[in-house]
């Protein structure tokens, strides 16, 4: 059994509540009544300071009262009472609590310091807790529910880990009514002892939970989150909502990457280091995760289609294609099962458009399974199936024809074993997604929910669910690559740092910066360090060819249009006359830096920066001029392994600049991975740098090449 603490704290054979009375406008009264009402088994002890009966039970006055120990206690009682009650619980013997109670560290430094004292109280007892400042938890296995909301009987099969309360309790309601049910459901709160990622670890060794989905507003320790997750979604889908990459949680930086790597697109970046599918809104990852957990896996990128109306197929054919899905007609032998059960004027090829059709057996079973089973599809979806409902939104239309049949006569010819059509997925292994505008209200949109078959109300909805199941086949089939290894630190790179942050430095200039990457095996121009125009011109002659010059101080961190670099120069005289206008430009007899001009007109960043729980992250895409006008970037933890360096390559858009490009040859792939690796061990091995911009990085050729550098310095 895993050491993690969720295990016995979702799973405990009695309960005490804190909190739990019989004022039924108190959340703890309303969570009492849950665990009494929803199929809980176990012992359930009210804790109330005044009331000796609750609902039929009695009720303890403290903790120490109890006449066990109670295997998990929660507290949803004023922020004062809380330290007392933890204590109690301690002193009683129990070592698991959920603190639903709010007013700690998010309200301010008394708050935290209230925080930590709770947290000194369950240390002191072997306490592991959940919150402060959450709404429960759910276990549909053992029936148990901590919320304020009606849990169903049925188990489900989906688990939710969610940093906000309401979307563990308050979505119940809606869940009831797309047929999604939870396996477990977890609020953490301000997370003072356990997180998100302890729930992560859990559901990822939970048997009956098939797919996780995460509610995201911040992440701690990146590291440890990515550990996990990575661990995790090699055999489990796992999805994300994150929400706090806004402009409220953005930061500048003095390098382009720094400026570039906002929260929103690190986490972006991180999700996909991790293999987990980021979604945009809530409903998509109930929804998304839903069709992950009820589903057999996608195990390509092939999608069939079967429809009843044009508009549908198209927007489903047109969103899969979007998402890297492909639709592509069926073979003649294929199309030749399924024309006979089609009209003549219908289309037989993917999508199978069976225009308007009320023969349901045709849509929902016999040409599925033909599809399916031809072996020339990975996924099916299906636009339309519908009977009850139909019939309902017609009966008033029909009625003056009926004479004095009833809705109920109406409707009593309607076929009512639909398991054919509800047993295709497990019947052929393959996922099937569905989409009515109908809801319950119609027996095939209940059948397939009841039966565990996703049902969307877009066709848009059901395709982009199915575009989710390819992304995480994709991110379960990743090469998980060799793990890093740490090069040794380099004495003269830690030299040259020291001494700039005993000056009090904020960066380094390029010459130094370019050291150190030379150092730790990172490809440099040949360069000199000049300081006279004489110096300039005897530098340009011993690199030979053309050169470029560019004024050199730790001082001046960006220089392109302020006429403090002169290009392609290939003549005495125009070296000269560089090296007088730099320093006239910089105002100062600052060095200049002469070094070989880079052929290649391919030019991509590669960066480093930091961020409070990410620390470091590494950032490569489109550089030069283009850097900030595309934003076309990726950016992942350091250190990386060969195959999360190279996954990176493939991730911006314009990947195919790296291929063979108007006549220059592919980019040297292994190379630019080195560039990429090596950078981030320098950030690893040298904490004191804040952030790295090498800007532009030059595929000389098929070799990269670092042109131009910058190290920013921490305070």
């Amino acid at each position: 059994m895993s050491e993690n603490p969720l295990h016995a704290l979702m799973s405990p054979k009695s309960v005490a509540i804190a909190g739990a009375g019989n004022n039924l406008m108190k959340m703890g009264t309303m969570q009492a009544l849950s665990v009494l009402h929803d199929g809980f088994q176990g012992p359930i002890y009210p804790i109330h300071p005044r009331d000796k009966v609750v609902f039929g039970l009695p009720a303890y006055a403290t903790p120490l009262d109890l006449p066990e120990a109670p295997d998990l206690g929660m507290i949803v009682a004023p922020v004062g009472e809380v330290p007392r009650l933890m204590e109690g619980f301690g002193e009683r013997g129990t070592k698991r609590v959920i603190v639903c109670t709010a007013g700690f560290r998010e309200v301010g430094a008394a708050g935290k310091v209230l925080e930590q004292q709770i947290n000194d109280i369950a240390a002191k007892y072997g306490i592991r807790f959940l919150g402060p400042n959450c709404m429960g938890i759910l276990n549909s296995e053992i029936h148990l529910n901590l919320t304020v909301m009606h849990l169903d009987d049925r188990p489900g099969l989906l688990g939710l880990a969610s940093q906000s309360g309401t979307y563990v309790t308050q979505t119940l309601y809606f869940l009831r009514r797309q047929g999604i049910r939870l396996s477990k459901a977890i609020s953490s709160g301000n997370e003072a002892n356990i997180g998100i990622i302890d729930a992560l670890e859990y559901f990822g060794e939970d048997e009956q939970t098939r797919a996780v989905i995460l509610y995201i507003e911040a992440i701690r320790d990146g590291r440890l989150f990515v550990e996990t997750a990575r661990k995790v979604t090699r055999h489990k889908p796992v999805f994300a909502q994150y929400v706090g990459g806004s402009e409220a949680g953005a930061r500048a930086g003095l390098s382009h990457t720094g400026a570039m790597a906002g929260p929103d697109f690190l986490y972006e970046g991180i999700f996909k280091q991790a293999g987990i599918v980021r979604v945009q809104t809530i409903e998509d990852l109930y929804a998304h995760g839903w069709a992950a957990a009820s589903q057999p896996p996608l195990r390509g990128r092939r999608i069939g289609v079967v429809t009843h109306s044009g508009g549908p197929g198209t927007a489903m054919s047109h969103t899969c294609d979007q998402g890297g899905l492909d639709v592509v007609p069926f073979s003649e032998a294929v199309q030749q099962q399924i024309r006979p059960l089609i009209p003549p004027h219908a289309a037989s090829g993917n999508p199978v458009d069976m225009t308007f059709n009320l023969d349901t057996e045709y849509m929902t079973v016999r040409i599925p399974e033909i599809i399916l089973g031809s072996g020339e599809v990975d996924g099916l979806l299906i636009h339309g199936p519908m009977m009850t409902g139909w019939m309902k939104e017609v009966f008033p239309h029909f009625k003056p024809l009926l004479g004095e049949m009833t809705l109920d006569q109406f409707l009593g010819g309607v076929v009512h074993d639909l398991s054919p059509a509800m047993a295709l997925p497990e019947k052929f292994g393959k996922p099937v997604i569905v989409c009515s505008f109908l809801d319950r209200e119609d027996n095939f949109a209940a059948a397939y929910q009841d039966n565990d078959i996703p049902v969307f109300n877009a066709p848009e909805k059901a395709a982009r669910a199915m575009i989710s199941l390819y992304r995480c086949f994709r991110a379960q089939s990743r090469k998980t690559g060799n793990p890093p290894a740490a090069p040794e630190m380099s004495a003269e790179a830690d030299r040259i740092i020291s001494e700039a942050v005993a000056k009090g430095q904020k960066a380094l200039d390029e010459h130094a910066s370019k050291r150190i990457l030379s150092l730790y095996g990172i490809p440099v121009p040949r360069e000199i360090l000049t300081r006279s125009a004489s110096e300039a011109a005897a530098a340009a002659k011993a690199i030979g060819g053309a050169v470029a010059m560019k004024a050199c101080s730790w001082e001046i961190m960006h220089k392109s249009g302020k006429g403090l670099i002169a290009l392609n120069l290939k003549k005495q005289a125009d070296v000269r006359k560089a090296f007088t206008g730099i320093r006239r430009a910089a105002g100062r007899r600052v060095p200049v830096l002469v070094q070989e001009m880079i052929p290649g007109g391919r030019e991509l960043v590669v960066g480093m920066t930091r961020f409070p729980g990410f620390d470091p992250c590494i950032l490569f895409g489109l550089g030069g001029v283009y850097t900030e006008i595309f934003r076309d970037n990726t950016l992942r933890l350091a250190p990386l392994s060969d195959a999360e360096a190279e996954e990176m390559l493939d991730d911006i858009r314009g990947k195919n600049l790296l291929g063979a490009f108007r006549g220059q040859p592919e980019a040297d792939r292994e190379a630019l991975v080195q560039v990429i690796q090596r950078l981030g061990w320098i950030a690893v091995l040298h904490p004191e740098i804040a952030e790295i911009d090498l800007n532009p990085v030059i595929l000389d050729g098929s070799r990269p090449v670092a042109a131009d550098a910058l190290f920013v310095l921490g305070d």
